[in-house]
């Protein structure tokens, strides 16, 4: 199996490397200080979850600066380049009930006077890449935020998630992108430590390889794979089609899917079956969205089959690796599991009223989720909201401000021993990004 892949993966690559339909961007290179970029991202962030059912909150705040410098390339026929990512960060207030992988615990068992576990003052992260590119193909190792449907970094939180390792990503043939890659370490948000140390995320190896093509200006497809030594195999495939209707309105047709098969040794916490070695999981989702002016409504239905959950960010596999609709606080994942969601977005600044304020709602309920030994008809529903504003002009331009909640509510057989359990949760980013050059 592992020769077919790679086979396939060396055909796909030389085909493009030897398919050159369009210019060179190495060609066009100014040259590694000229293209160099640098940015640093200030946020102040605040996460809270109200429990239920006699659950202990969790509340964060937090303030980081996330910095991002890189060379352009080198100028010839093979240009290299440089560059480096990382945060630092500390927390506001005590943090007493710090959690939501949002600041790093002391793993000591240290706990304050109160009987909360320590959190960290202040930390810092980050590493270095280096680069080289031939034609339209970029080969990048080194430490590296991912946006791959089978393996995507976690953003969700104060700082990303970081993967360390090699990725290639080729533009040879026109509309045509071919990545493959394979990942040694992984760092999730909270975690200060990688993989290489003892309290790292467990991630032996893990290869992706995948291509997305865009047919016309409508239509585009995907597909990515993924197999994690001693976790999982796990394939994605998405058709994204968008139909143009008059006065500028459109409606859009989304269906995705996942396939996984779980190791043995590889971690789940929604499951059916005791036999470790047969656990599978299949799960798709079909929406449309129709969008006119400042106003965008989408219908979705997602579906789950298997003797596991979707399962996933439990074997260092991307903490944000759901590419579906159905996916804020709850990613309605659970065994079995049916849902459906209308969701309504709406986008004031088209309405003349305030450009820069974007509003979105959304409602989603799933039903008939497994859970071992109780039952086969367990519920959950989430009332999504979210307000975010971004400046449009002037000396704060691209700073933002961002609110956003769920309310979150489960049948008791799927409280928070099968999953997250009721909740209340508020989040609040503050974004202000500095460009250096």
């Amino acid at each position: 199996m592992q020769n077919t892949k790679k086979l396939a993966l060396a055909v796909l690559v030389q085909t493009a490397l030897i398919s050159t339909a369009f210019a060179s961007e190495q060609s066009e290179s100014k040259g590694f200080v000229e293209d160099a970029e640098g940015s640093v991202l200030f946020r102040t962030g605040y996460l809270s979850r109200d429990k239920k059912n006699g659950v202990a909150d969790t509340s964060s705040a937090a303030q980081t600066a996330m910095v991002k410098i890189e060379s352009g390339y080198t100028q010839g026929i093979v240009g290299f380049g440089l560059g480096v990512v990382g945060d630092g960060s500390f927390k506001l207030g005590e943090n007493n009930h710090a959690g939501n992988q949002m600041i790093p615990l002391h793993n000591n068992g240290a706990k304050d006077s109160n009987g909360h576990v320590d959190a960290y003052d202040h930390w810092a992260r980050g590493g270095g890449i280096v680069k080289a590119r031939i034609s339209n193909t970029e080969v990048r190792y080194g430490t590296q935020v991912l946006d791959l449907p089978v393996l995507a970094s976690n953003t969700g939180r104060m700082v990303p998630e970081y993967f360390t390792g090699t990725l290639l990503t080729s533009h040879e043939i026109k509309n045509l992108e071919i990545v493959a890659g394979k990942f040694t370490k992984n760092q999730m948000s909270d975690q200060i430590k990688t993989d290489a140390d003892v309290n790292g995320n467990g991630l032996d190896r893990a290869i992706v390889w995948g291509a997305k093509y865009k047919f016309d200006d409508n239509l585009n497809a995907s597909y990515y794979g993924l197999d994690s030594k001693n976790a999982l195999e796990r394939h994605y495939v998405n058709v994204n089609f968008k139909q143009p209707l008059a006065n500028d309105s459109s409606l859009t047709y989304d269906l995705s899917a996942y396939h996984t098969k779980f190791d043995e040794a590889a971690n789940t916490y929604s499951q059916t079956t005791d036999n470790l070695s047969d656990r599978k999981n299949d799960i798709w989702a079909l929406s449309t969205a129709y969008n006119t002016g400042a106003h965008n409504i989408m219908v979705a239905y997602q579906q789950n089959s298997g003797n596991v959950g979707y399962d996933y960010g439990q074997n260092a596999d991307g903490f944000q690796s759901i590419y579906l609709p159905n996916s804020y606080l709850s990613d309605f994942i659970g065994n079995d599991e049916k849902s459906a969601q209308i969701q309504y977005s709406l986008d004031f600044g088209k309405l003349g009223i305030l450009p820069g304020l974007n509003w979105t709602t959304a409602f989603v309920y799933g039903w008939d989720i497994k859970v071992k030994d109780m039952t086969n008809d367990a519920q959950e529903h989430e009332f999504f909201n979210q307000v975010k504003y971004t400046v449009q002009s002037g000396f704060a331009k691209d700073a933002s401000l961002r609110l956003r909640h769920s309310y979150y509510r489960a049948s008791d057989e799927y409280q928070t021993n099968a999953y997250i359990g009721d909740t209340n949760e508020w989040r609040v980013w503050l974004d202000i990004p500095v460009k250096f050059f």
